[in-house]
């Protein structure tokens, strides 16, 4: 006997109404298809909606770095009243007052030395030219080499992200400060505490969970990420945040069971986790470098969370480690306050930095 068949209504290339038969095994498939579509765009459309919001609370990012931007006032006094004849001295200034903000030597150099040929070349004549160049070099740098600082979230619920870092760089605060943002968004989020060597980590996470209003998975055995992900899967969460415990860089033990996290999180998973964060604490400046490689290389990191930058004066180590390792920066921390983890742009980044 054979199957029934369903009648799908469609439109012609003419744009009039028509229909078609298709066998149950074909709607099905049609049917997955466009839930598969339709979780794709909604997570395309939240990765882009978070990012505009760094565009809204632009003031919360220039009060964050009024301490760089304090820094780099003697900018504005270097180029003021610059002549043909001062450039050398003016640009060596310019130069410290970069390294001083934590740019780093070799980008310091690098924009230093444009600028310089650009002058030479007659294409900058005035300081105002001079600053336009310089946000210009800047904002080149974070752009060609950060890539999409927007989320990547995938195709499919539940989207996972994996936070990781060393000690006390402010994990479990960004991961709660995550989940507030995407609740404002209205999305249903899962909150992960394994891999936790402390109770106090869990414990932190757990009022984390209940401030924002977001459901959490415990397992005292520290594996409890796979069941947050097959819950996540099975209960339509549309996030699960996994948190890590923090762990030197220069502990290749510790290190490597980060592997194991991956592995376990991509088995009851595939294809996740979606992104691996990578938390840097800001106020150690240039230091954080290597620990970001070693991060890298060990677990492939995805996006970068630069926190307490509120209270340093070296808001250039989000330029040098952008440029040293070629990932984006995704969030960075502008203050204690739950809404001050800040979606990057570059461009507001750049005005942000320049008073």
């Amino acid at each position: 006997m054979a199957s029934p068949s369903h009648v799908l209504p469609f439109l012609s290339p003419t744009g009039a109404a028509s229909s078609v038969r298709v066998s149950p095994g074909r709607r099905a498939g049609l049917l997955r298809c466009a839930a598969a579509a339709g979780q794709a765009g909604f997570f395309t459309r939240l990765g882009r909606l978070i990012k505009e919001k760094a565009k809204s609370d632009v003031e919360k990012l220039f009060s964050g770095f009024s301490k760089t931007r304090e820094n780099l006032s003697v900018v504005d006094e270097l180029l003021t009243y610059w002549n043909l004849a001062d450039t050398d001295r003016v640009l060596d200034e310019l130069e410290e007052a970069l390294l001083v903000s934590d740019f780093g030597p070799k980008i310091s150099f690098k924009i230093v030395d444009t600028l310089r040929e650009e002058i030479r070349d007659g294409k900058l004549k005035s300081g105002a030219e001079i600053k336009a160049a310089l946000k210009r070099c800047i904002l080149q740098l974070l752009t060609s080499k950060g890539g999409n600082s927007e989320l990547n979230l995938g195709f499919r619920k539940p989207a996972v992200i994996m936070i990781v870092g060393v000690n006390g760089g402010g994990k479990t605060t960004s991961l709660g400060k995550l989940a507030h943002r995407f609740k404002n968004e209205g999305v249903k989020v899962l909150m992960a505490a394994g891999d936790t060597f402390r109770a106090a980590a869990r414990d932190q996470l757990e009022v984390w969970a209940e401030r924002t209003g977001s459901e959490i998975v415990i397992d005292n055995d520290k594996k409890a990420q796979p069941p947050a992900v097959k819950r996540g899967k099975r209960e339509g969460f549309d996030v699960v945040l996994c948190d890590t415990s923090g762990r030197l860089h220069t502990n290749y033990g510790l290190m490597e069971e980060l592997v194991s996290c991956k592995k376990v999180i991509a088995k009851a998973l595939p294809g996740a986790p979606n992104e691996i964060l990578l938390v840097l604490d800001g106020t150690t400046g240039l230091n954080m470098l290597q620990q970001a490689r070693e991060f890298n290389d060990v677990v492939g990191v995805t996006g970068f969370i630069l926190t307490k930058l509120d209270g340093t004066a070296r808001g250039g180590c989000v330029v040098s480690v952008v440029d040293e390792l070629g990932i984006p920066v995704k969030f960075i921390g502008v203050g204690e306050g739950v809404e001050d983890l800040q979606p990057f742009d570059a461009e507001a980044f750049v005005e942000a930095i320049f008073p």
